[in-house]
């Protein structure tokens, strides 16, 4: 199982009239976490869709449990419980400066050909950086 946590201040064009994150950026949370993320451990969405790979959002959920607010530091928990295939699926906790929850989520991200438009399989790039989270030696 691959985890990572990265941490996200909330900008204050982010947040509503009511002074809490407006739902619509926790996506955006999401998008950075698991760039971020996979960038930690060498992975590069940029060299991926250079080499004809991209990898599109086949579906986004989102459960709000607590708000957040202007100035607060977020951390984004991104774990993947599974090798990918033709798709990968990530899962999100957020927590705020106080370790409670406020958020989880889950995209499930397609891998697509560009030449084509179709699906493919996981490039060698993403399963040679998500491989040694799921040796059963860890």
């Amino acid at each position: 199982m691959f985890t990572q946590e990265i941490q996200i201040r909330v900008r204050y064009a982010e947040t509503d009239q009511m002074g809490y994150v407006y739902y619509g950026n926790y996506a955006t949370y999401y998008e950075v976490a698991r760039v971020e993320c996979l960038r930690n451990i060498g992975f590069s969405y940029k060299l991926m869709e250079e080499e004809g790979i991209m990898m599109p959002v086949a579906e986004n959920k989102s459960k709000y449990i607590r708000p957040a607010k202007y100035d607060d530091l977020l951390t984004v928990r991104v774990t993947v419980n599974d090798m990918p295939g033709k798709r990968i699926k990530f899962n999100y906790e957020i927590f705020n400066e106080l370790e409670k929850l406020i958020n989880v989520g889950e995209t499930t991200l397609a891998f697509v050909n560009m030449k084509n438009g179709r699906s493919c399989e996981a490039p060698d790039s993403v399963m040679m950086v998500l491989k040694p989270f799921f040796d059963d030696n860890n």
